[in-house]
This record gives structure tokens, sequence and C-alpha cells, in this order.
């Protein structure tokens, strides 16, 4: 009941070999070929645009690098000085409680 039905192979009923296929070489003559060659087709252009670099864009370009260049370094040391400023934070407030609790023990 719980064991799967499996289909039953087909045993062989003896050696059949497949029939022997005589395949005979075809001889091919220079030149007298039946079909004309292909003809070539062109190798096809690129059509995007060539970009030329006149002063003004190179002066552009470069502006536009050195803007990129100034705005990273600005975000990089505000997060410098934001990180400085948190971990002299909590430096002070670290000195603030241990002096509290040493005076706190004096009393006692």
């Amino acid at each position: 009941m719980f064991r799967p039905k499996l289909p039953a192979m087909p045993q062989p009923t003896g050696t059949v070999t497949p029939p022997a296929v005589v395949v005979e070489p075809t001889t091919i003559t220079p030149g007298t070929s039946a079909m004309p060659p292909a003809p070539v087709a062109p190798v096809p252009v690129p059509s995007r645009p060539t970009v030329q670099l006149t002063p003004g864009t190179t002066l552009a370009l470069v502006g536009g690098g050195t803007a990129v260049v100034l705005v990273v370094g600005a975000v990089l040391v505000s997060m410098l000085l934001a990180v400085a400023i948190t971990a002299t934070s909590v430096a002070v407030c670290a000195v603030v409680l241990r002096s509290l609790l040493a005076s706190d023990a004096k009393r006692r």
C-alpha cells in the first residue's frame, strides 16, 4: 500500500544491431562550384557621433571635476569633524561622571 509502483522496464528480446550504412565521399573539383560566391557585405560603421574636445569643453570638464572633488572633500571633512566633536563630548561626559562618582565615594 505504501510502496511506490515503479513502471516495468522493457527487457531486450535479443541483440539487434543497426544496419551498416555506407557513406561514399564526394569529390570536389576546384573552379566548378554550383553556387556563386556570396557577396561580402560592407562592415557597418558605428552611428554614434564622435566627441570633439574644444578648449571650452575641456575647461568645462576640468571645472566640473574640480567641483566634484571639492564637494566630496567638504562632505568627508564635515563627517570627520562630526565624529571628532562626538568623541570629545563623550570624553567630557566620562570625566564629569568620574568626578561625580569619586566625590560621592569621599563623602561616605
